[in-house]
């Protein structure tokens, strides 16, 4: 047991802060060509601010903001200007955090190959004395040395970045960017590879202000659903409708959660928009978001108190089962699967299927929590930490587990459903050795997933993982109580023995027998009872 880690408590994951809705503009050619001209002058302003925001960098205040968005009013207005700022400080912001968790994946990198390098060849790993295993040939111990040495390099090039206040940002994407050299691979050719990268560029994108018309002034939808837009100044004679504003012919119609935002913009509170071009498809798409009140987490034993259904989460399917608030399993698993290869909007579409199904699973069962692992692969992709199973690394790179964990937050909160998240420290071993082989039947057989289950299940309730505390060694019978950890720790005399339940002892025996052997007369003498009168039944009297 000193070899275990200490296993942190369940907790509630809090609901989600903002509301994202889409819609599909079907915009005229005249239109589009308008959004487009629009987009791209907006997006070069902004590219032009960040360049200039990531110059300042650590010097930057609230006075050099000011003077930015001073620059950019005179060339485009006021709104627009607080729009391209904001998101500069936004993305600038998000830049210095993954700056500083590629500074920490490094870190880790070099610690733990410096580690193995330390260790003799072919030496083994021993956990008890903290120790890793040493690489296996010359050969390998001299890349890895070399590669320590990369790492070593790149890490300084990080730390000086950060100390100074530099970030790396390619507006557009880095991954398209690279593509640009690499068009055949990519599927593409060059006219549409400029295409993708104008449309990625593009700003189109209004911040909400609350107390303005429908929610706000540069990008608004009325509540019949009319676009328009204010126009930056060197483009108003573009305008087609009063105070340099662009009306657009395609309406807007929010099928999603389309209620809540008409309550929204008919008060005029803030909501935010974003257009964006999708250039392999042709199409132009409408979001519009805004943030709402969190509501407070259920305490863990209020969202617990009709059981929980616990969710193990694999690469091509989430495996579930029902337990009652005592740890016990109800009905039968389930699995909920999809698949994870192909193209994002793919893997995304496979993702809310199977979290709708298994919310619609959950209501059904009348529970109203979901236990799930809270799961961080964050380090899970190391070479160090697999050695050289690709396979394995590729399968825990792709698997989208902050993706899946944000939407079924998401999603459960519009059903009213709970997410507990728990520890999942040795959940799959623990769950195969205490529960896969005595729920496994000649008619069922029970997967590892379906174990590991019911182990994230329990361990949300605040049950152990073992389904029965062994009974006390001395007596092995009710006479001496056995004892369980079925019931809570709170439980009043769980650790008493046993009630004695009237009638027979074995199930096989019928009342009717019981009775009769309870008022038979002994036929021997060592059998006959002192006190016992036996008196003769009534003759029956017939013709």
């Amino acid at each position: 047991m000193g070899t275990l880690r200490e296993v942190e408590a369940s907790f509630v994951v809090p609901g989600p802060a903002g509301v994202a809705v889409r819609d599909r503009l079907r915009v005229s050619d005249a239109d589009a060509a308008i959004l487009t001209e629009v987009g791209v002058y907006l997006g070069s302003l902004a590219a032009g601010d960040l360049a200039e925001r990531s110059r300042q960098g650590l010097a930057h205040d609230a006075a050099s903001w000011a003077v930015r968005k001073r620059e950019l009013t005179g060339r485009s207005s006021a709104r627009w200007a607080g729009s391209i700022t904001k998101a500069t400080h936004d993305q600038w912001a998000l830049a210095r955090r993954g700056q500083a968790a590629h500074m920490a994946w490094l870190r880790r990198q070099i610690a733990s190959i410096g580690a193995r390098l330390a260790r003799p060849l072919g030496a083994k790993a021993d956990k008890r004395a903290g120790l890793v295993r040493g690489y296996a040939s010359r050969g390998e111990w001299h890349t890895k040395s070399r590669r320590l040495q990369t790492l070593k390099d790149r890490l300084a090039v990080v730390e000086a970045d950060r100390a100074a206040g530099r970030v790396r940002v390619v507006r557009g994407g880095k991954r398209l960017a690279h593509s640009r050299h690499h068009l055949a691979a990519a599927g593409l050719d060059e006219q549409a590879w400029r295409e993708h990268w104008q449309a990625e560029r593009m700003f189109l994108a209004a911040d909400g202000e609350s107390g303005k018309r429908f929610g706000t002034e540069t990008i608004r939808v009325s509540d019949t659903g009319q676009l328009s837009l204010k126009l930056p100044a060197p483009l108003a004679h573009l305008a087609n409708a009063p105070h340099g504003r662009y009306v657009l012919d395609a309406p807007v119609a929010f099928r999603h959660r389309g209620q809540e935002w008409l309550d929204r913009i008919t008060v005029n509170r803030a909501v935010a928009y974003r257009i964006h071009h999708d250039a392999a498809r042709g199409r132009w798409y409408i979001t519009a978001s805004w943030q709402r009140a969190v509501a407070p987490a259920l305490p863990l034993q209020a969202a617990l108190a009709r059981g929980v259904v616990g969710v193990d989460m694999n690469d091509d399917h989430l495996a579930a089962w029902q337990l009652d608030v005592h740890g016990n399993p109800v009905g039968e698993p389930q699995r909920f699967f999809y698949d994870l290869t192909g193209s994002t909007q793919h893997r995304d579409a496979q993702i809310r299927h199977a979290l709708s199904r298994l919310l619609h699973h959950t209501r059904r069962c009348g529970a109203a929590a979901i236990a799930i692992e809270d799961l961080d692969f964050s380090d899970g992709t190391s070479r160090e930490k697999h050695g050289h199973n690709k396979r394995f690394r590729r399968l825990i790179s792709r698997f989208p587990t902050a993706k899946l964990r944000a939407r079924l937050v998401s999603m459960a909160a519009e059903q009213d459903i709970a997410v507990v998240a728990v520890d999942p420290a040795y959940t799959s071993r623990w769950g195969a050795q205490h529960w896969q082989q005595p729920l496994t039947a000649t008619t069922s057989k029970i997967s590892r997933h379906d174990a590991a289950s019911i182990a994230v299940g329990r361990r949300a309730l605040g049950h152990p993982i073992r389904r029965r505390t062994t009974p006390p060694p001395s007596h092995q019978s009710d006479g001496a109580g056995h004892r369980t950890v079925q019931a809570r720790p709170e439980i009043r005399r769980r650790e008493e023995t046993r009630p004695r339940i009237p009638g027979p002892r074995t199930r096989s025996v019928s009342p009717d027998t019981a009775r009769k052997r309870a008022t038979r007369t002994s036929n021997t003498v060592r059998d006959v009872r002192s006190d016992q009168i036996w008196v003769q039944d009534p003759l029956l009297l017939t013709d």
